[in-house]
């Protein structure tokens, strides 16, 4: 019962994460169990499982909210499950010892992604109208398939943030269609590792507790999204991924780092994540009072000047 509400409290947290950021479940999850000793392939495995029933259960929520484009869930999710199910198939048949550094090694290439992402970047400008092309998205999904079978997480971190550069979706869109073709990764990567580790690795209460967590956390997650900004919330997660797999891969075979070094990386890396955090949040605070000045000068972020 313990373990349960364990995995139901990381369930909860990376549905309230990807809930407020439209990315990241896998990666928080994956990151929170493999730093709880699970094994790569059986917290992957366990993650995809979960997701299955929160990927289905948010899809229904965007198709009733009129967020997906079924073009695009088509053309990124049948190639996602492609790569997902080859991704889920090659990290079975890794050793142990071998697939939890490179799970960490994706999973910190993904976190540090999202904390420069959501530090510095601003959305690009938007080209709303224009298709988006297959031969742009059917890579995009096979990329992004195979990683997020193989880092426990990173569809949502590679697949959105592409589609969002492009500018040829709404926002709303772009998260509401990535989400829904989730649904067919989630699917393929569980049949992969099913056929490649067996359902005996498979820690069936890992995946409930997961489940649970991630369907209790989804309303909260609407409405916490109207309180924390999705900026800040981005870096401080971040930076969470990126020091708990740092300390994974300096404490792995890999590295073995000396005691001195992991003394000085872990301060170093907290406090860089410190000023991201800060940064973040001021710059959160510089955007929200230009808004307010722009919508006090009439919406048009110029100065209001009497006619004549």
């Amino acid at each position: 019962m313990r373990r349960l509400i364990f995995f139901a409290l990381v369930g909860l947290g990376a549905q309230l994460v990807d809930g407020s950021l439209g990315m990241a479940y896998g990666v928080t999850s994956t990151t929170l169990l493999l730093a709880a000793n699970t094994g790569a392939a059986s917290a992957s495995a366990s993650v995809h499982l979960a997701e299955i029933g929160t990927t289905l259960v948010s899809g229904a929520a965007h198709w009733r909210f009129g967020n997906v484009d079924w073009a695009v869930v088509r053309r990124v999710g049948v190639p996602g499950a492609v790569g997902a199910f080859a991704g889920a198939t090659f990290l079975s048949h890794l050793a142990a010892a071998a697939a939890a550094p490179i799970m960490s090694l994706i999973l910190l290439a993904l976190g540090l992604y999202v904390l420069v992402r959501f530090t510095f970047a601003r959305l690009p400008r938007e080209r709303v109208g224009l298709p988006l092309r297959k031969r742009f998205l059917a890579p995009l999904g096979l990329v992004a398939g195979f990683l997020d079978a193989t880092g426990g997480g990173g569809w949502g971190p590679v697949g959105t943030p592409a589609i969002l550069a492009s500018g040829r979706l709404e926002p709303r869109r772009v998260i509401g269609s990535i989400d829904t073709s989730e649904f067919l990764v989630a699917i393929a990567a569980s049949i992969g590792f099913l056929i490649g580790i067996g359902s005996e690795r498979i820690r069936f209460t890992l995946v409930a507790g997961l489940l649970i967590g991630g369907m209790v956390a989804a309303p909260i997650a609407a409405w916490l999204v109207r309180l924390v900004p999705a900026r800040v919330l981005g870096s401080a997660v971040g930076g969470v991924i990126v020091l708990t797999n740092i300390r994974t891969l300096l404490v792995s075979d890999w590295v073995s780092a000396p005691a001195a070094v992991q003394f000085v990386c872990y301060p170093a890396i907290a406090l860089a994540w410190v000023a991201a955090v800060l940064w973040s949040l001021r710059q959160h605070l510089s955007d929200r009072q230009v808004a307010a000045v722009a919508a006090a000068e009439g919406g048009t972020g110029e100065p209001v000047t009497a006619p004549g």
